[in-house]
């Protein structure tokens, strides 16, 4: 059966803006908006009763800030911010925002920036019991989709944590490793330490209480997490 399509609100008090993101809108059939403004306080009174997806939405507003704004909502649906300075403001990342697009806005982030809110919408409204193949993280201001096959190893660095993934450089992001771990499918990635999580795929041996990995990586096992050892010995019985 077809989804409905997202639906969404633009905010911004440049009326050029607001007419880009209709025209952009409109050549998308997977979303649709239902509203646009131009003045912050009347959208805010709109977002606190009309259940909307997607939110796109200028920082820069006279009367409030666009951050402001997504921080007074008591359900926030999905970010987009919208700029004209290329320095996005940090508060941006802690709002977990889906991207952000500079003006002028060119189509094609346009796209990708849908494309990546629908993609963690689909994620957000599977069924439990399908697995999931992807981690949805943020980094960089940005919502990023990492296909689990492509972790190699995630590590821990205090309240941040690095993702290495095959063939890319690794990933950083503001998450701790119980927050991941809860976003991990429990049978393919373990814990082997207080640093380290491993995905069970990517293990070729174990030896002198190190997990050595398909790349050669060596990583250590701790006290805590000797379980793991038998976890493993189990998948290759």
């Amino acid at each position: 059966m077809k989804s409905a399509p997202v639906r969404c609100v633009a905010v911004d008090d440049e009326p050029l803006a607001l007419d880009i993101i209709t025209a952009y809108v409109a050549r998308l059939p997977a979303i649709t908006l239902i509203q646009t403004f131009d003045d912050a306080l009347a959208a805010s009174e709109f977002l606190r009763t009309t259940e909307i997806d997607l939110l796109f939405v200028d920082i820069n507003m006279p009367d409030i800030s666009g951050i402001d704004l997504v921080r007074s909502l008591a359900i926030k649906p999905l970010i987009i911010f919208t700029t004209a300075y290329k320095n996005f403001a940090y508060e941006g990342f802690q709002l977990e925002a889906v991207d952000y697009l500079l003006k002028p806005i060119a189509f094609e982030p346009f796209v990708k920036a849908v494309n990546k809110a629908i993609d963690f919408l689909e994620l957000k409204n599977k069924p439990k019991s399908e697995p999931e193949e992807s981690l949805y993280v943020h980094s960089e201001y940005r919502l990023l989709k990492i296909n689990l096959r492509d972790i190699e190893y995630i590590e821990s660095l205090e309240d941040y944590i690095k993702i290495h993934v095959t063939g890319a450089r690794p990933i950083l992001t503001l998450l701790s490793m119980k927050k991941v771990l809860e976003k991990l499918p429990d049978a393919k990635f373990k814990r082997i330490h207080r640093s380290f999580i491993v995905p069970m795929a990517q293990v070729t041996a174990i030896q002198n209480r190190k997990a050595i990995l398909l790349s050669g990586k060596e990583l250590p096992i701790s006290d805590s997490y000797t379980g793991f050892i038998q976890d493993w010995h189990q998948t290759i019985l």
